[in-house]
């Protein structure tokens, strides 16, 4: 999925530092900009059950497309994102790996400062996946 960076953020990738990383290091939103928090989207279905039960990849699927819903909801997009925190119920590194590559898959070029933590539990029955973020956007929007 190719998304067309957003000329309100400018990722910053340091040298100094490895590159070996599929994230940029920084990301800097020039003034005058509307800053956006989204909640953390859950893997939840539009009647509030968990979809994809015991399915890392599945959960991140349907939080991605929650996640990009809520952006539109406040005029923004994956592109206007400039921090991701990507939380996964597990203490296995392959389980995050597992929810990581789907939400690469989403961010596609855009690819901004993010933490991916395994966690002992989240906050809905049979929750394995959530992903919060930050978003910024040239002006308001109508």
């Amino acid at each position: 999925m190719e998304l067309e960076l957003s000329s309100s953020v400018r990722l910053i990738r340091n040298h100094q530092l490895t590159q070996h990383v599929d994230y940029a290091y920084a990301a800097v939103a020039d003034a005058p900009v509307r800053s956006v928090w989204v909640a953390g989207a859950c893997p939840l279905d539009l009647d509030g059950a968990t979809v994809a039960v015991g399915d890392y990849a599945g959960q991140a699927h349907q939080v991605m497309r929650n996640l990009v819903t809520a952006l539109e909801g406040a005029g923004a997009s994956l592109t206007d994102v400039v921090k991701t925190t990507v939380y996964v119920a597990s203490s296995q590194q392959r389980d995050l790996g597992t929810a990581w590559q789907v939400y690469r898959e989403y961010m596609g070029e855009h690819d901004v400062p993010s933490t991916l933590l395994g966690v002992t539990v989240l906050g809905y029955k049979d929750q394995l996946v959530e992903v919060e973020a930050v978003a910024v956007l040239p002006s308001a929007r109508s």
